[in-house]
């Protein structure tokens, strides 16, 4: 199911652990756990422990929205979509390109976790590095945050995987349809004795792997294959102690899309040869992500803890068009960056008595990032005008490293039988290409007003490093005099942004079915941190707002019965960022001084956000559907022929937006019972059923590389074989 909650008082001491992948209704969930003591005794344990570890964190005060496996399963698409496709669901996410997406008016600033565990962030993002097969349990943690949360604010991506003792068995299955859409995958969990473990991976194959740059259906040159797997082991070693390993790999190769029947304007020649159809075009991508993470879990009385020791490796690889690219854009680059992480993760909570759980714990992290790119130009006089038509070659390469170090203490204190107080210091401190460290106080208040009405208030000082895996050096000297010489002769590091966050929200559940929620929230910070695509290749390069300021509201719905379910997101927000002081070269010198002395609208700001679904249950037939809606990105706002800023620019940077869009998509599945051999299950779905053709990007604004569409209709089908107990 989908749920949004307020994490209080209630739920302090003991959270529950999830069971909704394998129950058939809240009541059988409730059932299994209060006959607990029919399980095996391993069994038995491994829910304590999940319970412990589920207690270790809190999200008290802070917005939580949920979605299990049952509820990822009775969507269009279901576990065969990407993560960042589920997680655009939640409340106040908006969708963007190269499966991007942005939550609260942030442009990345995601964490993800997996049982807990931090995984450090890779070049591409995880949302599409992970496996919705593996989920049990997700929740999109925002707001003011307590202490232990802390580098990268804007949302936490909880991740609980599911478990191979306590629900055995899988599933083989094998989706596809339009693009060319082929994608066989798998799942098992099982176990004997102590030990058990959880395996999926899938391999898919499609001609859409990058958003539309035209709006046709079916975009030139857009192949993309990818592979993902994942592995989770653990042994229990008593009923107070566990150890656990976990893997994972994705690998994706990507054409880039080009458009049809364009020209080179710059007017260049190069080796002879100045004309160049763009369909032409051959850019290729590829992009790795491996981790790897073991842990140590200790559950006895009052006292949980878990420490990991985690391990990640991330490259891209980007291999232009050495003709093409250098005739439409004035440079060809190869690049390639890899970036190597080890970190080491503790913590632990305390119930020290009745009112007071103590929480505390540490992180260390460090990684090795390596930039290399060889760029083919032409050598220009002062003027701009090429000397021949000869490319040169320029290599930049270089590589740092990182190192981070946090912790925090923090209290939560029930104050009243209805009044929670948690309160906590955070300390985190970095050096990279810049360096800082901070102590930043949180507060969070949950108030049970009624008994059906929960009343939540917060505030969290944050401090978050600029993504230090993006940062690539670039010698802008070497750039003069040539076909893509330095916008403006600037180019300061980027800096760490510090914010301080309010967030005041309110929860009522009307009956056992409705819930209302509403949640606002203001952020000031200075160095806001933005990302924008400058070149060819899709590496986002980090950069920095002097001054910035959020705010908005959201509303949520949620309707649950056995049968039916149906939620509705509404939000509005206002994103704003003022002077430019970091990678000022790829910004034109008119641009910088409108910044400099004028608020704009962040380039990721989505004014009015809307999601919902609904899933109707009768007999073994589901149906479902759901849909995102939203005002659009920001767009640069032309000025009349003749007009220009007070700085001499010819428009107003992401001063438009892009136009209002819709995207509803449906689905049908139908299980079939097999006598003695499980089930079978048929899935129908059609994505933008409409058939909207809308963007997602221009080609406009601060940042913004090219233009993108959204999805045309996709019509797919999907079986899946259960394997194994679960069914």
């Amino acid at each position: 199911m989908f749920s949004f909650s307020r994490r209080g008082a209630a739920f302090s001491v003991a959270v529950p652990f999830v069971l909704s992948i394998i129950a058939s209704s809240q009541a059988a969930a409730d059932t299994e756990m209060a006959d607990m003591s029919i399980l095996p005794p391993i069994v038995v344990s491994a829910q304590h422990l999940d319970e412990g570890r589920s207690n270790i964190q809190t999200q008290t005060g802070a917005s939580t929205y949920t979605i299990d496996a049952a509820a990822i399963a009775a969507t269009p698409g279901g576990d065969n979509t990407l993560l960042n496709q589920v997680i655009m669901q939640a409340p106040e996410v908006a969708q963007d390109s190269f499966g991007q997406f942005h939550i609260r008016g942030e442009h990345n600033g995601l964490q993800y976790r997996l049982n807990g565990i931090i995984l450090p962030e890779g070049i591409s993002v995880f949302g599409q590095s992970l496996d919705p097969r593996l989920i049990s349990s997700m929740s999109l943690v925002t707001g003011a945050l307590p202490a232990e949360y802390g580098l990268r604010t804007a949302g936490i991506i909880d991740i609980t995987t599911k478990s191979g003792i306590q629900a055995p068995g899988g599933a083989v299955s094998l989706y596809g349809g339009s693009h060319g859409t082929v994608e066989p995958s798998f799942n098992y969990g099982g176990g004997a004795g102590s030990f058990s473990y959880l395996v999926t991976g899938s391999f898919l194959r499609n001609g859409l792997g990058i958003e539309s740059p035209d709006g046709s259906a079916n975009p030139i040159h857009d192949h993309t294959t990818q592979y993902h797997g994942f592995g989770y082991f653990e042994d229990i070693l008593d009923d107070e102690n566990r150890v656990a390993l976990m893997l994972g790999s994705s690998v994706g190769k990507f054409q880039i899309p080009n458009q049809y029947g364009l020209q080179p304007s710059l007017g260049l020649t190069v080796n002879g040869q100045s004309a160049f159809p763009s369909q032409g075009l051959d850019e290729n991508q590829r992009e790795v992500t491996q981790f790897g993470a073991v842990s140590w879990q200790h559950s006895a009385g009052a006292l949980d803890i878990q420490t990991s020791f985690i391990a990640r490796y991330s490259s891209l690889t980007f291999k232009p068009d050495p003709l093409g690219d250098l005739l439409f854009t004035g440079i060809a680059q190869d690049a390639f960056k890899q970036n190597v992480a080890y970190a080491l993760q503790s913590d632990g909570a305390y119930r020290l008595n009745d009112r007071h759980t103590i929480r505390a714990g540490v992180f260390f992290q460090t990684d090795h990032s390596i930039s290399e790119t060889t760029s083919q130009v032409l050598a220009t006089d002062d003027a701009g005008t090429p000397l021949n038509d000869v490319p040169v070659l320029i290599v930049d390469n270089g590589s740092k490293t990182e190192w981070i170090e946090s912790g925090y203490l923090q209290d939560e204190w029930q104050l009243a039988t209805t009044l929670t107080l948690n309160y906590g210091l955070r300390f985190d401190r970095f050096t990279a290409f810049t360096g800082a460290s901070q102590t930043s106080p949180r507060v969070n208040v949950v108030w049970q007003a009624l008994p059906d009405t929960t009343v939540h208030a917060g505030y969290s000082r944050y401090i978050s490093p600029p993504p230090f895996e993006l940062i690539g050096g670039k010698d802008i000297a070497m750039f003069e005099n040539t076909t893509s010489p330095p916008l403006t002769p600037l180019a300061a590091p980027p800096l760490p942004e510090r914010a301080n966050y309010y967030d005041l929200g309110l929860q009522q559940k009307i009956n056992r079915a409705l819930t209302l929620g509403v949640d606002s929230y203001y952020k000031q910070s200075s160095n806001l941190i933005d990302e924008g695509q400058f070149g060819a290749p899709i590496i986002l390069t980090p950069f920095n707002y002097r001054y910035g300021k959020q705010y908005g509201v959201e509303f949520t719905a949620n309707y649950t019965t056995p049968q039916f379910t149906a939620y509705l997101n509404l939000a509005a927000q206002s994103a704003k960022g003022k002077e430019i002081n970091s990678a000022q070269f790829n910004f034109a010198p008119e641009d910088l001084a409108y910044i400099a002395n004028n608020y704009i609208h962040l380039d990721h700001e989505q004014q009015k956000t809307a999601s919902g679904g609904v899933s109707y249950l009768w007999h073994d037939t589901r149906f479902s559907a759901d849909f995102l809606w939203g005002s659009g990105l920001r767009a640069d706002l032309d000025l009349p022929p003749g007009v220009t800023t007070p700085y001499g620019g010819t428009g107003i940077p992401n001063g438009e937006h892009l136009p209002y869009y819709t995207q509803v998509n449906t689905g049908i599945t139908h299980v079939f019972r097999l006598s003695g051999a499980g089930t079978l299950t048929a899935r129908f779905d059609v994505m933008n059923i409409f058939d909207k053709e809308y963007q997602i990007r221009n080609g406009t604004g601060v940042g913004v590389g090219a233009p993108q569409f959204g999805p045309r209709r996709g019509v797919f089908f999907g079986l899946s074989k259960s394997l194994g107990s679960s069914t």
